[in-house]
């Protein structure tokens, strides 16, 4: 990471900050972020998703790792599918609340796992798989060890807050494009909640 990157992010104090960074990694206006390959921005896959992505961040929804609805045949001839999903980190009571209601009422896979804790009593959610085995899932418990690794390099208050916040992983039930479906209900979210910020 460059230094004026890395003097960027350690300078984040707040959700906001961070989230503001975090939309302009994805719209490569970052070349570097914490706990991610250096000068590597987004995957080609996602470049669709950074609208969506962007948006959450901006609004609070700290987003860490996200994938497209995707199904085909692979460079190994094998036959892959992928639910659209994300994960995040939310440390606002109201955005967490407005999350899980937006997901349930989309009949998306929510899965809620505290910092901590022994994570989610619920299974985890296979989100990618090669001819018919699962090789890909979400919703698992995050650690201490994981949270170093995803977060180097913040400063010690905001580290704090994304450590203790709670994070969340949201799949659409359906492979392939119909999954697609999850990132205008996402956005939806986003968009009202910045609206009510506004407006408060």
């Amino acid at each position: 990471m460059s230094w004026s990157d890395r003097r960027r992010w350690r300078s984040a104090r707040t959700i906001a900050d961070l989230g503001e960074l975090m939309a302009q990694w994805l719209e490569r206006r970052i070349s570097s972020r914490p706990g991610y390959t250096q000068r590597h921005g987004p995957d080609e896959e996602t470049e669709h998703l950074v609208p969506p992505l962007a948006a959450l961040c901006r609004a609070g929804y700290i987003t860490t790792q996200s994938q497209p609805g995707l199904a085909g045949t692979g460079v190994d001839g094998q036959w892959w599918q992928q639910r659209a999903m994300v994960d995040m980190v939310v440390t606002d009571a109201v955005a967490l609340a407005r999350l899980l209601d937006a997901g349930a009422e989309a009949g998306m896979l929510v899965r809620v796992i505290d910092y901590g804790c022994e994570g989610s009593l619920e299974p985890l959610v296979t989100v990618t798989t090669c001819a018919g085995h699962a090789t890909a899932w979400t919703g698992r418990r995050i650690g201490p060890q994981d949270m170093a690794r995803q977060w180097p390099g913040l400063a010690p208050c905001l580290y704090d807050q994304v450590a203790h916040g709670t994070y969340v992983s949201v799949v659409a039930p359906e492979y392939g494009h119909a999954g697609e479906r999850l990132w205008p209900v996402l956005l939806d979210l986003a968009s009202s909640l910045r609206r009510h910020d506004t407006h408060a």
